[in-house]
């Protein structure tokens, strides 16, 4: 056979070798996709439950008392994420520097979750959600960390579409399983809140993480604890453009699936039982738009090298998305608007983590670094339901709440261009 002939076949080989997931990290890339989705679950969970739960307390304030609860329980979010990320960068074990804090956070998340079905008003509820917010956003910290820690550039596209499918799967599928439970909250609480914690324990056990304890450790001061929130823009303009990517597109999808049952009853025009039984199913219907999406994203942009593309495409569908109940204010129309955004952001989830991974600035400070970054996915939360709701009272109706996110959507697709450490 000639020269010739053999070489394409040889280069197809190599190729399928620089490609291939190596035998240590099968496993994470296997059980990173189930893991990823627990957060979301949480949060899903919490954000359905508490609208109903706020709603049968006082229906006249719901949309006042939903912003004040979600945006308090925002601020113990944005503290979670960067403090722990600095513990964890800095913590020596048998069981490495991620697991332990994995384990222990998601402990106090579950526990806050199942203790929220037993609240008797909108105080204790607030309590409640805060420490669900911290528990589940310290546990993403050093989850987010494993990826610069163990996986290899070539690989992260792969990676991130696991871990992406996951997450935006995780988000739709958690008011569906909260819906089996409507007429019984507490009891959902409890169940849901049991199996994510599980879900945890059987990571931390079966995924293995390098013993680290020989590991130089720099040490924790006054000044580390401080920078946990910060990282310079002018030094670092690609991790800034990044955040404020990041911000405004997880900022538009908040404004959305924050007050969705609202806009099911107040904009559509359901009645509560009909909302508590349509808005989980909306998500569902997403499901095609997701799975092909993300899919299809993530080994793309490996093939090509491309991120940023890919970010700018999932934006313009998410705020393609956002208008279409504008034009149709039925459940059709929040159908193909949650599955246009649902495909917009499965697209961006997918590249997501891969893409910012790229602009980390110290390699000593990953999982600090990502605690910063992921304040830009915690911020919304906090920001967006207080935006939602003086928009809802400023021009009288939640309809407003659809082109104002759109907007938010392009813009959170333009502000990755500038980024110059990846394409």
């Amino acid at each position: 056979m000639s020269a010739e002939a053999t070489a394409p076949a040889e280069d197809n080989a190599a190729e399928g070798q620089v490609r291939a997931v190596p035998q240590e990290l099968r496993r994470l890339f296997r059980a990173a996709p189930f893991v990823a989705a627990v957060a979301p679950i949480a949060y899903a969970l919490s954000v359905y439950y508490i609208a109903i739960q706020v709603e049968q307390f006082d229906p006249d304030a719901k949309a006042g008392n939903l912003a004040v609860i979600n945006a308090v329980a925002a601020v113990a979010a944005m503290v979670a994420q960067p403090i722990v990320g600095v513990l964890s960068d800095r913590t020596r074990s048998r069981y490495g520097a991620r697991r332990p804090w994995m384990l222990g956070c998601a402990l106090l998340g579950g526990a806050a979750l199942a203790t929220s079905g037993l609240a008797p008003n909108v105080a204790v509820l607030t309590v409640c959600v805060m420490f669900v917010q911290f528990g589940f956003n310290a546990f993403q910290g050093p989850f987010s960390a494993l990826m610069p820690d163990r996986v290899p550039e070539r690989l992260r596209g792969r990676y991130s579409t696991g871990v992406g499918l996951g997450l935006v799967l995780g988000a739709v599928v958690g008011p569906i399983l909260g819906s089996a439970f409507a007429d019984h909250i507490p009891l959902g609480y409890a169940v849901l809140s049991g199996l994510l914690v599980l879900a945890v324990v059987l990571f931390v056990a079966l995924v293995p993480d390098r013993d680290n304890r020989d590991e130089p450790r720099r040490p924790f001061s006054l000044r580390a604890f401080l920078s946990a929130f910060w990282v310079n823009p002018v030094r670092h303009p690609d991790f800034f453009w990044g955040f404020a990517g990041r911000l405004l597109l997880f900022g538009g999808y908040a404004m959305l699936t924050t007050y969705q049952l609202y806009l099911a009853q107040d904009y559509v025009g359901l009645s509560m039982d009909d909302a508590k039984r349509i808005v989980p199913l909306l998500g569902l219907a997403s499901l095609p738009g997701i799975i092909v999406s993300t899919a299809i994203a993530g080994p793309l942009s490996d093939r090509l090298g491309r991120r940023k593309p890919v970010v700018l495409v999932a934006g313009l569908l998410i705020a393609l998305g956002a208008v279409v109940p504008l034009a149709l204010p039925t459940v059709l129309g929040l159908a193909l608007s949650n599955l246009v955004v649902a495909t917009g952001f499965g697209a961006f989830a997918s590249v997501d983590q891969a893409l910012m991974s790229s602009v980390l600035p110290d390699p000593d400070d990953f999982g600090k670094d990502l605690g910063v970054l992921n304040l830009a996915a915690t911020l919304p939360t906090a920001v967006a339901p207080i935006a939602a709701a003086g928009i809802v009272h400023a021009f009288g109706g939640y309809g407003a709440l659809y082109p104002v996110a759109g907007t938010v959507g392009v813009l959170g697709a333009l502000a990755v261009l500038p980024i110059r450490g990846a394409r």
